[in-house]
């Protein structure tokens, strides 16, 4: 076996461990609370509006508007 593939889960449970590592790291949970910020905007915007006004769309108004001072309280709250 080369080197490069001494990387490589070797069964189920490295693919878990592997798996569970992922979910527990500050990225992921980075990601998922900043989603769970976008599917609120989502929500709140399509009931404006009186429709869905779909994911997408929702993502690039969130981005625009208030990722930036999102991000701010998040880590001033974290850190």
């Amino acid at each position: 076996m080369s080197e490069e593939n001494n990387n490589m889960p070797n069964s189920a449970s490295d693919t878990f461990t592997d798996q569970s590592f992922v979910k527990r790291s500050t990225l992921y949970q980075e990601f998922l609370a900043e989603r769970e910020e976008i599917l609120r905007h989502k929500w709140i915007e399509s009931e404006k509006q009186g429709k869905d006004i779909g994911f997408e769309r929702a993502l690039l108004d969130w981005i625009r508007k208030h990722r930036e001072s999102w991000r701010s309280a998040r880590n001033t709250k974290i850190g």
